[in-house]
């Protein structure tokens, strides 16, 4: 385990003083790496806390450029960055919040060829993309990488946020579900409005970014309950949080008894982009 230095001993001391963190969980954070799917609504809050938790390594993965519509929830940006990649602003931002972290940027589209290359490079991935492709993707290449995904989406004044770690199982040995155990497939294009479409309080997705960053530390922390295996729904018009739990489902296709998705060939003719929540 990497030591501390006299630098991080002094940013982290509010860590440090946590009998659940100290000195031994403040390592495990510097020697973490993270990947965010996203620099946007969800992706801007996940990275300014993990940021400023002190994870060593964070990787961002993005295409998109910043634009004015963008400022009113993705907080990794300003107005002077409109037009930069999201994933060099985002960067800039991360490194004034906390120099010490060393942040990798990808400025491509997640997809079916690059997915578990990227994916693998890392200990924990976060999901803050805004389409269905893109999660469906995310979340089955995390099964097939073993890697745990910390998911999230945004609706207008309300989210949902998950730990998704199939490849271990809970305390009565049944696998912990998948994404798509909870819904099988993606719907029908079209049929669900995206935030574009429908709009977001800004605020919300930084509620719900937060939580997600808040379950990834402790993830790698290993503390607390973590939502393995449970939803948590935020509604923030009426101010109430909700957890529900969410089965294994052995007839599932991708982690069930008897699975039909093993590759990420089905994603291969419409790929997935990596953009940011809206």
């Amino acid at each position: 385990m990497t030591t501390l230095t006299a630098e991080e001993v002094q940013r982290y001391k509010r860590h440090l003083v946590l009998r659940d963190v100290g000195a031994p969980g403040q390592q495990k954070l510097k020697a973490a790496r993270v990947l965010v799917i996203g620099a946007g609504g969800l992706g801007s809050p996940v990275l300014m806390y993990l940021a400023a938790a002190g994870v060593g390594t964070i990787g961002i993965v993005d295409d998109d450029r910043v634009s004015l519509d963008n400022l009113q929830r993705q907080i990794a940006h300003d107005t002077a960055d409109a037009g930069r990649l999201k994933v060099e602003s985002a960067r800039d931002t991360v490194h004034r919040l906390n120099p010490l972290v060393n942040v990798e940027v990808h400025a491509e589209r997640l997809n079916a060829v690059n997915a578990l290359d990227l994916i693998g490079r890392y200990d924990i991935v976060a999901d803050g993309s805004d389409n269905f492709a893109t999660r469906y993707l995310v979340s089955d290449a995390c099964y097939l990488a073993k890697r745990p995904l910390a998911y999230a989406t945004l609706g207008a004044f309300d989210g949902y946020v998950s730990l998704f770690k199939p490849h271990e199982t809970s305390a009565d040995g049944t696998p912990y579900p998948t994404l798509r155990c909870l819904f099988p497939e993606a719907p029908p294009a079209g049929l669900v409005a995206n935030c574009a479409e429908a709009g977001v309080l800004g605020p919300v997705a930084g509620v719900i970014g937060t939580l997600q960053a808040a379950e990834i530390v402790k993830d790698i922390l290993g503390i607390g309950e973590s939502l393995a295996g449970r939803l948590l729904i935020c509604d923030v018009l009426a101010s109430r949080f909700e957890v529900v739990s969410i089965p294994w489902d052995p007839d599932n296709p991708l982690s069930g008894r008897t699975p039909t998705i093993t590759d990420l060939s089905l994603h291969r003719p419409t790929g997935g982009s990596a953009c940011a929540a809206e």
